[in-house]
């Protein structure tokens, strides 16, 4: 047992002594001297005099003379008082054996060493069990006497007092004020230990199991009754949480502690495996989720948990907290009064996410990006008319990258302007090249996304002046696209930004439509040119005339009824993801201006639409890779 323990020891490990510290004072060692010449033995000492033999035997302090064997050859009644013996039985008993100087190596080891004279000094910690049965703490000195006299003087204090109260002073450090329960430190110096066992004992599982809770909107108790309230409530989590660790107790009852603030932690060594982890879990949300009364209020509150159980091997406490600290976000994110276990699959996406976050401006400048094209096909006469740009980020870990894996990331951190800026001004420049490399054809438009923060963050009308004044592409073969739940509803710069843009003579178009607002009456207000129906409108046509289902008409009928509004304001229509002949004639025989999709083409290299762009007309599947 440690000297640092944080109170009195059961019963049954006072039925041994235990080693709890160890000082020990080394003198150089020096080689013994050479033997004299031989001469007459030397007559016996003098007996000590009565006044010193008196003063030992009357001294409070506890001592005892022991030989050079180390066996005592005198004992004063203090120390047969200290340790409870008679005083006539400590002469010629074994010095190591009263005050357990054998229990550990290192301490036996110099003690052997001083009683050879190669040691100046030796000072341990002991505890023993008294004949009453109490533990007694004691602070043992060894100390060479005089060579005249030969042997060592052995000195045994109480410090009893003394540890009582640095258990107690401990006590304090190591747990929680307002809830008494265990704290961070603690409970990081209960994990490590758990972690580093070496071994585990008989029947042990080697596992290990932690819940992370945190309690939902705790803050709002504190910023409306007071913290006096919300000390009072996290005790009476604390008592709830304990009495669910004792139900719960299998192998052993959980450690329980507040780590700060609404935040506590269940331990669990020696786990079972995660059944037995969301059992607890469980049973945790259920007692917190009862209602507290206190000082006469009836509080409700709730909790999110996160749930770690893995093998104690390999693990360290910093990945463990990790683990538990990101589930219980996603159980906070998932929406909150529930547990979650944790994901390896979904953190590693987490970390994934991540790395790309960390790595995305950079890469912009590396030159890691490329655009993709896929055409814009004219459903009367299968031609290009256009194509959409497509971002790629061939990232030197993760591989080629589609914009639904960056773009988020791209728009949460504000890269998408310097990105955005690069796709303008690529996209541009290859229209222009294509369309001096077919002079003899009807040039085709190129369509660029935008998100809403490039208008908000930047000056994107003059961006696109800028691009088409150095690239040299007219304003008609731009095409902007825009989702529609950024445009619709928008009013201020975005608006005013489109409005700019269109007298510029740039087309714009309203990216998956049919998925939002889908307010055709306010479409008559904005400066839209184009209407790209969602993909999962075309998805509704997939059939075959030979298959057991038929298609739900009720899908044509409100494609039907958006191109037919959308002509009557004025605006062509785009199919999106359209897949077969039999989509493509349907979409054809509703008014569908233009179709896009692996029909025609999957998202394809600038040098494939150049082979494009010089076959005439361009039929179905022709496009495809």
């Amino acid at each position: 047992m440690s000297g640092t323990s944080e109170g009195p020891a059961p019963a049954a490990e006072l039925n041994r002594p235990t080693v709890t510290e160890s000082e020990i004072t080394t003198s150089p060692r020096t080689e013994s001297p050479p033997p004299p010449s031989p001469s007459p033995p030397p007559s016996p000492s003098p007996p000590p005099s009565p006044s010193y033999r008196s003063v030992f035997t009357a001294a409070p302090l506890a001592m005892a003379v022991v030989d050079r064997e180390g066996m005592v050859t005198g004992a004063n009644a203090a120390l047969a008082t200290l340790l409870g013996r008679d005083p006539e039985t400590l002469a010629g008993a074994v010095a190591a054996d009263l005050v357990d100087l054998a229990s550990d190596a290192r301490t036996w080891h110099a003690y052997r060493e001083l009683l050879r004279g190669r040691r100046s000094r030796l000072r341990c910690t002991r505890r023993l069990k008294h004949p009453e049965g109490h533990a007694l703490w004691v602070r043992v000195t060894v100390a060479p006497l005089p060579a005249d006299d030969g042997g060592v003087l052995l000195s045994v204090a109480d410090i009893g007092d003394h540890h009582e109260l640095q258990a107690q002073l401990r006590h304090l450090r190591m747990h929680d004020p307002v809830t008494r329960l265990p704290n961070r430190t603690l409970f990081f110096e209960r994990l490590t230990a758990a972690l580093e066992a070496e071994s585990y004992e008989e029947g042990g599982t080697g596992r290990i199991g932690l819940c992370y809770l945190d309690l939902d909107g705790f803050k709002a108790v504190n910023d409306t009754l007071g913290h006096r309230v919300g000390d009072q409530l996290l005790a009476a989590v604390a008592e709830r949480l304990k009495q669910c660790a004792k139900d719960a107790a299998r192998t052993g009852t959980p450690l329980v502690a507040r780590l700060g603030g609404d935040e506590f932690a269940l331990l669990v060594e020696d786990s079972t495996g995660t059944e037995q982890l969301a059992d607890l879990a469980e049973s945790l949300l259920d007692a917190i989720q009862a209602p507290f009364d206190l000082s006469g209020r009836r509080l409700s509150v709730s909790a999110s948990i996160g749930v770690v159980e893995r093998h104690a091997a390999g693990t360290t406490p910093t990945a463990l907290m990790q683990a538990a600290d990101t589930t219980l976000y996603w159980a906070k994110a998932d929406g909150k009064a529930r547990w979650t276990l944790f994901d390896p699959e979904r953190n590693a996406s987490r970390v994934t996410r991540q790395a790309l976050a960390s790595t995305l401006r950079p890469a912009i400048d590396r030159g890691e990006f490329a655009l993709e094209y896929q055409p814009l096909v004219g459903m009367e006469d299968d031609r290009v008319h256009g194509v959409e740009a497509l971002i790629r980020w061939h990232h030197p870990r993760f591989g080629t990258l589609t914009p639904n894996r960056f773009i988020s990331l791209a728009e949460e951190d504000g890269s998408i302007v310097p990105l955005g800026r690069w796709v303008l001004r690529t996209a541009c420049r290859q229209a222009r090249d294509w369309q001096v490399q077919h002079p003899d054809g009807p040039p085709i438009f190129v369509s660029v996304n935008v998100a809403v923060r490039q208008v908000w963050d930047s000056d994107l009308v003059a961006d696109v002046a800028d691009t088409l004044k150095e690239t040299g592409l007219e304003p008609e073969l731009l095409q902007l696209e825009l989702t529609e739940s950024a445009v619709m509803g928008s009013s201020g710069r975005p608006i005013q930004a489109l409005k700019a843009l269109s007298d510029m003579g740039v087309r714009i178009a309203i990216d998956d439509f049919g998925t939002g607002y889908s307010n055709l009456a306010y479409l008559s207000r904005l400066p839209v040119s184009v209407l790209k129906l969602d993909g999962s409108f075309v998805r509704g046509f997939q059939y075959e005339e030979r298959a057991a289902a038929p298609p739900n008409p009720a899908d044509e009928v409100i494609v039907e009824a958006m191109v037919q509004l959308a002509h009557r304001l004025g605006l062509t229509v785009t199919a999106e993801c359209v897949e077969t002949s039999a989509q493509a004639t349907r979409l054809r025989r509703i008014g569908c201006d233009t179709g896009q999709g692996w029909l025609y083409s999957r998202p394809v290299s600038p040098d494939r639409i150049s082979e494009l762009l010089g076959t005439p007309g361009v039929q179905a599947g022709v496009g495809n890779p």
